[in-house]
């Protein structure tokens, strides 16, 4: 493709409203642009890079031996309502009534129309597995959609579903989508870890996200990882075990002290004379409308993530001073466990606390020196506390360190969510009716795009990895008015085309300045420069990714091309 010809246009700022590299990026070289808030169009350069995510995507899905089909975007209410997720899936799901008064939602994720499609088409055990997957546009109506291709209304995902007669063939079912991922991944140039995650809206017993660690503030979640052994986790769903501190307050006796206007933790501590780690907080939550006290060391912080799945809950909230009074009839700061009138948990930090420091449900006054069994006594207990970095790894005991992740895939075991539910069932080898036991893996096209460019990038523009980039290369003439220049770039722009090498010739009449920067901004892997040095015999090179430099005959162009583009291809 000639430049003349490509329709881009690059821009010279980055656009007022972007907030994270990928979207700044993408949107200055041409990729996208915003259509209304959180919708893009994918222009040329976009789409090709979109359609090589597709492309490795596909084969090693169809290696793995799953089968791709094409599921509805339209989706009837009556399916969520069998799944039970119409009413509690939230307001991101997008509901639309047809001409005919029909309740519709615009497909978010495809779990109610696979298992319809399961129901319908597999009757025996005799035709399991399955692995059924698609490509298609998904939609979630964002509260505010932001960070570009990273968190739109619309996007690009590849889901698959499998489905198996029992626990053990989910389990094999889940490591192939495991390892196909990981290929997947490293195809696209991206070094991912696998981290596990709490699965949300989708359900399951288990599941993992598939991250790009990033060192950029576009990263999502707070990752959780060890450099000592595998282990990876999202702060959500690490289990750790809090650094050690003192648990033990050192009263003498328990007693009521009188604590004027001091409701925070640091001020009650110093206040005390007491470290935090031997206070036990109250906080108090609304979930699914009705109040819950957690009690927690005072050290530690709740995870919003853990306390809903410890309460079954579908919506949380932290309640406001006016429902504390209310519900509790006590102060903000001052809530405890004596004549408690609602829900109470504790975290697991709570368990060894002695001699400790407890709000009384009254204004101005806090009981120390209280026990568990004398005093009060120990509520139930989950773990609903944030994991830090520093904490020791559950695997091997050595310490944890935090970065930011972005989530490109993820993978969960479903089990008979779905299917008990919508009465998914098939006959096994003795003829007793059973419900699927299912699994989901999805892989967000256009995220991996973004999260890419979050990975790799400079101040003056896109580094693609050379798999999934839009062109391979780039011919530059210095000067398109030279007859020697444009011979030999004529000459390399054939070769490289009859040699499969996807390549951009600017043939553009523009400065040469404006030429590399667009070069460099737009992220093609190789540019070849023809100009002064052909007195030499020479052109020159520059790998975007290193920014390495050199020069070369122009005979041995394509040769190096090939070997650089190809090398450590999968």
């Amino acid at each position: 493709m000639k430049m003349s010809n490509l329709f881009v246009q690059t821009l010279r700022d980055y656009p007022a409203d972007a907030e994270v590299v990928s979207h700044k990026m993408l949107v200055r070289a041409g990729y996208i642009r915003k259509l209304t808030n959180g919708v893009y169009t994918f222009l040329p350069l976009m789409w090709r890079v979109i359609k090589k995510i597709e492309n490795i995507v596909r084969e090693e899905m169809d290696a793995s031996g799953a089968q791709e089909i094409l599921m509805p975007i339209v989706q009837p209410k009556e399916l969520w309502e069998e799944s039970g997720r119409w009413e509690v899936y939230g307001k991101e799901l997008m509901r639309f009534t047809d001409r005919h008064d029909r309740m519709l939602a615009l497909a978010p994720t495809a779990e109610e129309v696979v298992t319809w499609v399961a129901r319908e088409g597999i009757k025996s055990y005799r035709q399991l597995p399955v692995n059924l997957y698609q490509i298609q546009n998904k939609y979630r109506d964002e509260i505010r959609p932001r960070f570009g291709l990273l968190r739109g209304r619309e996007f690009i995902m590849k889901d698959a579903y499998s489905f198996d007669a029992d626990q053990e063939g989910l389990e094999k079912s889940y490591e192939v989508m495991a390892q196909a991922y990981t290929r997947i991944f490293k195809r696209c140039g991206l070094d991912t870890r696998m981290v596990r995650s709490d699965s949300g809206a989708i359900g399951g017993s288990l599941s993992h996200e598939f991250m790009v660690l990033v060192e950029t503030d576009s990263g999502e979640n707070d990752v959780l990882y060890c450099d000592c052994c595998d282990y990876a986790s999202n702060t959500n769903h690490a289990q750790t075990q809090p650094v050690p501190a003192n648990t033990d307050g050192g009263f003498s006796k328990c007693e009521v002290v009188s604590t004027p206007n001091i409701k925070s933790i640091e001020d009650l501590s110093a206040f005390l004379k007491v470290e935090p780690s031997v206070i036990c907080k109250a906080l108090v939550y609304i979930a699914d409308g009705k109040p819950v006290q957690i009690m927690i060391r005072g050290d530690q912080s709740l995870e919003e993530t853990k306390l809903k799945n410890a309460l079954g809950a579908n919506e949380i909230r932290i309640a406001s001073s006016v429902e504390i009074a209310e519900y509790l009839g006590a102060e903000a700061g001052f809530v405890g466990l004596k004549n408690a009138k609602c829900r109470v948990i504790a975290d697991n930090s709570v368990k060894d606390l002695k001699n400790f420091v407890i709000g009384l449900n009254e204004k101005d006054v806090h009981q120390v020196g209280a026990n568990w069994g004398i005093d009060y006594e120990l509520p139930e207990l989950f773990d609903v506390r944030l994991s830090k970095a520093g904490e020791a790894c559950p695997v091997c005991g050595k310490p944890l360190k935090m970065t930011q992740g972005i989530e490109v895939g993820n993978i969960f075991q479903l089990g008979t969510k779905y299917s008990s539910k919508m009465n998914a069932v098939f006959q096994d080898v003795d003829g007793n009716e059973k419900p699927f036991i299912m699994g989901c893996y999805g892989i967000g096209v256009s995220r991996t795009a973004a999260a890419a460019i979050e990975k790799f990038h400079d101040d003056f523009g896109i580094k693609w990895p050379k798999e999934i980039a839009p062109y391979e290369a780039i011919l530059i003439p210095v000067n398109i008015n030279d007859e020697e220049q444009m011979k030999i770039v004529n000459e390399l722009y054939v070769s490289f085309q009859k040699a499969g090498i996807e390549v951009l010739m600017d043939d553009r009449d523009e400065r040469a300045g404006v030429k590399f920067k667009d070069a460099d901004l737009i992220g093609i892997p190789l540019r070849i420069t023809l100009g002064k040095t052909l007195a030499e015999g020479l052109v020159e090179y520059k790998l975007r990714m290193t920014d390495e430099t050199g020069k070369i005959s122009p005979d041995k162009v394509l040769d190096f091309a090939l070997d650089y583009l190809r090398k450590d291809r999968l």
